[in-house]
């Protein structure tokens, strides 16, 4: 395994999934504040799995993005 390529392989997907998610994540808040689901100081808890099938990881990571 090459180790340079490995890290730089994890770093782009994760990047790549960081982007999109906040992307993803902006748009529906700003639907749900506009339909009133939400308030603009609200809490919302969050969740976000990670899986690699080849690999049998199957990982959740809690946690909560505030908007106030």
């Amino acid at each position: 395994m090459n180790e340079e390529t490995f890290n730089l392989s994890i770093r782009k997907f994760l990047k790549m999934v960081g982007v999109k998610s906040q992307r993803e994540i902006e748009q529906a808040v700003a639907r749900a504040i506009e339909a009133r689901k939400v308030g603009a100081t609200d809490a919302l808890p969050a969740t976000m799995r990670l899986s690699i099938g080849k690999l049998d990881l199957d990982v959740t990571f809690d946690g909560e993005i505030r908007l106030g």
